[in-house]
């Protein structure tokens, strides 16, 4: 069996932050923002375009925790989001991965590289995504 990449979502109601890492895991990619304005018909479309372009097994989705690892309402959104995937991608594993403070360090990341503003902002959710990932995959 040959190894198959992975494809993070950091999901949110109006934008989705993306990130890819190649099958060994090595080559970790953001994939850049899709605003989708809760259109599960965008947000999937935009889903399928990018596995079109990749060899993935596997969707890591970012589930928002509180510090104490107790789950509020936008995990409970983040579970229905990850249900419609499944759903959808029965193929796909799609896997839940706390995403406490993912956030925060992406916008850390992104002003280490000089990044500031507006350029933080419209990076910071596929940076977000990327976060998630790196912290997903060393956890395996």
């Amino acid at each position: 069996m040959t190894a198959r990449g992975v494809l993070a979502i950091d999901y949110g109601d109006r934008k989705c932050g993306f990130a890819a890492a190649d099958p060994l895991g090595i080559a970790l990619t953001p994939l850049g923002a899709l605003r989708h304005e809760g259109s599960d018909a965008a947000l999937f479309a935009h889903v399928e375009r990018l596995l079109a372009e990749r060899d993935v097994a596997t969707l890591v989705v970012g589930l928002p925790l509180h510090a104490d690892g107790s789950r509020g309402t936008r995990a409970e959104v983040v579970q229905g989001f990850a249900e419609r995937l499944r759903a959808r991608f029965p193929d796909l594993g799609v896997e839940l991965w706390n995403e406490h403070l993912s956030t925060k360090e992406a916008e850390a990341r992104l002003r280490e590289h000089g990044r500031r503003g507006r350029a933080i902002r419209a990076e910071r959710d596929s940076w977000a995504a990327l976060v998630l990932l790196e912290d997903w995959l060393r956890s395996r």
